[in-house]
């Protein structure tokens, strides 16, 4: 974000009262095809990240856990089979389009978690009420990252923990080889699957624009965060950060 109350949309610099609608645009287009999309982009890597991030969140009986921007549910569908009948997951995203396919996802499954259409910066939950809120590919997307992770930190309980899986900074050795994929084939396998090679030429963008390791974990310590580690996953395609509340 800049003076002039503009923010980034991929390499390209947007009103930020635009960037939300622009980001609605993307996700619109994307969703029928998002998890196929996925599974092809990352080679079935994706599905290894999110299972390391619902292993690490130690969900058990009786937990309350906030998945936003779960789109189709992947995260949501684990937390549920761990929370048990006495616990509560609720799936939000700020795209109709994603929490609709998201739905109808759970409902294939068998399940149904609490479900709510908001914005991330506006958190429609009470303070200190969650015990794991997670967000997967979402935080990049986000026009105030900073407001964004502050209200994950308000909603959760003492004692609580926000884990935010996104793509970050590559290991230098590889960057190269990965730009090249990034610009290259992605955007080309966009079109020939999703018929849409704009949006993911806007993700690889927006990976480029997000804050790398150091950065966002210092963003979560000037929110309020207690403590904050982060792990790499794929030589630094992927990082987890985990931001703890004491009090």
């Amino acid at each position: 974000m800049t003076n002039d109350n503009t923010t980034d949309f991929g390499f390209e610099k947007v009103p930020e009262d635009q960037k939300a609608k622009k980001v609605a645009e993307v996700f619109d287009s994307v969703a029928a095809k998002y998890d196929i999309m996925n599974d092809l982009m990352s080679g079935g890597l994706h599905r290894i990240w999110k299972a390391a991030t619902v292993r690490e969140a130690g969900v058990r009986p009786g937990m309350r856990v906030l998945d936003i921007a779960g789109g189709t549910g992947d995260l949501s569908k684990a937390f549920l089979n761990r929370v048990g009948s006495h616990g509560e997951v609720w799936l939000t995203d700020i795209n109709e389009s994603m929490l609709r396919v998201g739905r109808d996802r759970m409902i294939d499954h068998g399940l149904m978690p609490k479900m709510a259409l908001c914005d991330a910066e506006k958190l429609p939950f009470p303070d200190d009420y969650f015990d794991v809120v997670t967000v997967a590919f979402g935080l990049r997307n986000m026009t105030h990252k900073d407001i964004a992770l502050s209200e994950m930190r308000r909603v959760i309980k003492p004692g609580g923990k926000v884990m935010v899986l996104e793509f970050s900074k590559v290991n230098p050795l590889l960057a190269p080889a990965y730009d090249l994929y990034s610009f290259q084939v992605l955007p080309k396998l966009g079109q020939l699957v999703a018929q849409d090679s704009k949006s993911y030429q806007y993700l690889a963008e927006s990976i480029r624009m997000h804050p790398d390791q150091e950065t966002l974990k210092q963003i979560m310590l000037d929110v309020g965060f207690d403590q904050v580690r982060y792990t790499n996953f794929t030589a630094g395609v992927v990082a987890l950060h985990q931001g703890t509340k004491f009090s």
